[in-house]
């Protein structure tokens, strides 16, 4: 097997204040994360480090009763004193977080799992959020993705996967062909969705009885680039028995791992 992707992060973007947008990320700087959800599990993520921590009396009341330990000198502040930290209309429920972008990983994260999720230049960060927290959910080893043309690691995306970004490895790779390949490797078959494949995904899984799925979902619109298309051990589609046949990306993701996890565990020894 070659050798996995060990990926670097690109150096001289642009910084900007307190959440940054995706554009302006610097992946060699902080992240703000903000957010129930978000802040909670980086505050319970031993492998977050975290710089800084601003928190009302409310919020800091609500996380000292659940047993969620404070960082040491965090500091309380006014609901108004977070919002020049964040985006407008970011929603921050009283808390913001400083901290250090997570070690990207590697696709040997991939090795003990039996379902992962891989994304081709889906670029919005609500739908890849959506996605990792499906993903957590139906019990997904990592999300994988593009360097390039998708989301890195920011406080809009960490808060639309509420919590998910510090439980899913979210791996992004130079190059999702080498990476596709990789994994049909390791025994995944790649399955990837698609309106026009010849069988709908139940049928699919049904009849392929994978013991380790990779599920391979393109941009809204666009769909799977060829290459990518080319490279999947399957094409399946969903069908859909109302008036409207096809959902947005992240609605797509969490019905196909449904069905994905269904038929991995039909198949899973006793």
């Amino acid at each position: 097997m070659s050798k996995p992707f060990y990926n670097k992060a690109r150096k001289g973007e642009h910084k900007s204040r307190g959440a940054q947008t995706d554009k302006f990320r610097d992946m060699e700087g902080p992240v703000w994360l903000y957010g129930y959800h978000a802040c909670e599990a980086a505050l319970k993520n031993s492998k977050r480090r975290i710089r800084k921590a601003s928190i009302t009396k409310n919020m800091a009341d609500r996380l000292q009763a659940e047993s969620v330990v404070l960082p040491d000198g965090w500091t309380e502040v006014r609901p108004r004193d977070l919002d020049s930290l964040v985006e407008r209309d970011a929603v921050h429920q009283g808390i913001v977080l400083e901290v250090d972008p997570l070690d990207q990983p590697t696709l040997e994260e991939v090795r003990n799992h039996d379902l992962v999720v891989v994304l081709d230049q889906v670029t919005d960060p609500h739908n890849v959020g959506a996605i990792m927290r499906s993903a957590c959910a139906l019990g997904a080893g990592a999300v994988v993705t593009t360097l390039r043309h998708a989301p890195h690691e920011t406080g809009l995306l960490a808060k639309t996967a509420s919590g998910a970004f510090e439980l899913v490895p979210y791996i992004q790779v130079t190059n999702l062909a080498r990476a596709v390949e990789e994994m049909q490797a390791l025994q995944f078959l790649a399955i990837g969705l698609d309106s026009e494949g010849p069988m709908d995904l139940i049928e699919t899984t049904s009849r392929q009885g994978a013991s380790k799925i990779a599920l391979v979902l393109g941009a809204e619109g666009r769909g799977l680039r060829r290459l990518t298309r080319d490279l999947c051990d399957e094409l399946a589609r969903l069908d859909m028995p109302g008036p409207i046949k096809s959902l947005n990306v992240s609605n797509a993701a969490a019905l196909s791992l449904f069905i994905c996890r269904q038929s991995l565990n039909e198949r899973a020894p006793d």
